[in-house]
């Protein structure tokens, strides 16, 4: 009875898998990745089948999940929202994993989950395509004006100016980055120049809007700059997030190395913007 439950709940879950991949294939306009969605929604299809045969009962998708990944696949990108849906999948395989000794037509679908990971592996994605170019800006802009503002911050005591000053040197550095990345990718076959440079300089740009926003809204600038490390530390954890999830990168090892080079940076320029107004006496 126990086993019929489970059987139940795993029926389930391959057809409200089928339901998602069958939505997004349907709006996908790329036919090599619309094939890719297809194969594994027919998959998804055969597995519930061959659940149904064992349960003999009918099942409706989760109606939840699937308006819930479509949604994150459109907005988040396809890779991303599938590679998290099948994160689900690797839990799943562990909870039903006992079930296979009574029943190995599981141990099947299982194996054919698998290679369903490795056809997402091939969907191909502009957004991730470029994702190199979207690291470079946002590596930079973190660095760079972490480290400019905790200088600032120093030196100057009117969080305008502050504000305005870092305003200058992230608009200007993005434009500089996004002009070197152009002139470095156009020496590489294969890739788009200019969409690489637009990437880094959004990348960069965005980056710059919400660490310098602080200080536009609040007038104690320590409080500011507190809020600007505190937003880097999120930019951190947020983007390392979606990149090891698309990409299956360890994510404890990407956020930890950022985090140190982005707040260090900021330390060091911080002291360096003591050492300035004690030896200029700057009162701005």
């Amino acid at each position: 009875m126990k086993d019929n439950k489970e059987l139940i709940r795993l029926q389930k879950k391959e057809i409200t898998d089928h339901y998602i991949y069958r939505k997004l294939a349907k709006r996908n306009k790329y036919e090599t990745n619309r094939k890719i969605l297809n194969q594994i929604c027919e998959a998804e299809a055969r597995h519930y089948e061959e659940l149904r045969a064992k349960t003999q009962i009918d099942v409706i998708p989760n109606k939840i999940k699937v308006f819930l990944y479509y949604w994150i696949c459109v907005l988040f990108g396809l890779t991303f929202g599938l590679k998290l849906l099948e994160k689900d999948e690797e839990k799943a395989q562990k909870k039903y994993e006992p079930l296979c000794s009574d029943h190995p037509f599981i141990e099947q679908i299982f194996d054919e989950e698998l290679e369903g990971i490795e056809l997402i592996n091939k969907l191909n994605e502009e957004r991730l395509n470029y994702a190199g170019s979207v690291v470079l800006g946002l590596n930079d802009a973190l660095v760079e004006l972490t480290g400019a503002l905790a200088g600032y911050t120093f030196a100057f005591k009117d969080t305008n100016i502050i504000a305005i000053i870092g305003l200058i040197t992230g608009v200007s550095a993005s434009f500089s980055m996004a002009a070197s990345e152009y002139l470095s990718t156009k020496q590489e076959e294969g890739e788009n120049a200019l969409k690489a440079s637009i990437y880094t300089g959004i990348a960069y740009i965005s980056t710059v809007l919400l660490l310098v926003t602080p200080f536009i809204i609040f007038s104690v600038k320590y409080t500011c700059l507190a809020v600007s490390l505190i937003t880097a530390v999120f930019i951190i954890i947020v983007f390392n997030y979606y990149i090891s999830v698309a990409k299956d990168y360890n994510f404890k090892k990407r956020f930890i190395e950022m985090t140190f080079i982005s707040l260090g940076v900021a330390t060091i320029s911080f002291v360096f913007g003591v050492i300035i107004k004690l030896v200029f006496g700057l009162e701005v």
